[in-house]
């Protein structure tokens, strides 16, 4: 696959990676469904949920989003008790990291040169994870960037998968979907819990505004359909923030 805005990927990883992207396209861009169709070896159980914990705390916080996603993920890879207790020390070890030890996807990247199936499907995790709110923020981009370079990958693995997912879920998702109805559908959209105070809230809108408002956006030289999404984006969190201002009333 060759990225409309870069180089066209090395040819050990280009048809892999294609193959990979076609399945990802065929479960419906969830990630958690294409492992439980083509797995994943267990020596990337640790590096997948320390980068998973390492992106969702991009922006300070980790969202309900970002938990049940990991949930999922432990669900997928059908972890054992033991196991998830593992995998969730790991999680924990990368929502407190500033930064990305080299040796953490050492034996990934070693492997990633021959066979690199397992580092574009973590990559594929990651890319999920990173957009589980919609539209990724600049950190939490950044973040997952860094952990796809650290699995031995190029730049344009990431850029292809954001895409993708650019093309046929955030523009889809946000077009398709209704008003917020409640409270509670009104804080998941932005990304926040009814137990947080309304200056909170406040804040965490202003930021959510920022990744899609046209006139922060404007210098980014954005695809069409990633245009249309930020714009759609921007009506749901308009139209959430004007619902939970009614409730605080």
């Amino acid at each position: 696959m060759t990225n409309a805005k870069g180089p066209s990927l090395p040819a050990s990883i280009e048809s892999v990676f294609s193959d990979l992207l076609r399945e990802l396209s065929s479960c419906g861009h969830q990630a958690t469904t294409l492992i439980e169709r083509a797995r994943l070896p267990r020596r990337c159980r640790k590096p997948l949920f320390f980068f998973l914990g390492y992106i969702a705390k991009a922006d300070g916080r980790v969202m309900e989003g970002d938990i049940r996603y990991a949930e999922l993920l432990m669900k997928a890879l059908r972890l054992s008790s033991r196991q998830r207790k593992k995998a969730i020390e790991h999680y924990q070890l990368g929502k407190d990291a500033r930064g990305v030890p080299f040796h953490r996807g050492l034996w990934n990247r070693v492997v990633a040169k021959a066979a690199p199936g397992a580092a574009i499907k973590m990559a594929m995790c990651l890319c999920h994870g990173a957009q589980i709110l919609g539209k990724p923020s600049k950190e939490r981009r950044y973040r997952c960037e860094d952990a796809i370079d650290n699995l031995g990958l190029p730049m344009e693995v990431s850029d292809d998968i954001f895409a993708s997912y650019a093309s046929k879920v955030w523009i889809r998702s946000a077009s398709t979907a209704e008003k917020p109805k409640n409270y509670e559908q009104a804080c998941e959209i932005l990304g926040v819990t009814r137990r947080d105070s309304f200056e909170a809230i406040k804040r965490t809108y202003r930021k959510r505004l920022s990744t899609c408002h046209p006139d922060k956006i404007s210098q980014q030289n954005l695809s069409d359909y990633e245009l249309a999404a930020a714009k759609d984006q921007l009506l749901r969190y308009q139209q959430a923030w004007e619902l939970i201002k009614r409730h605080n009333r």
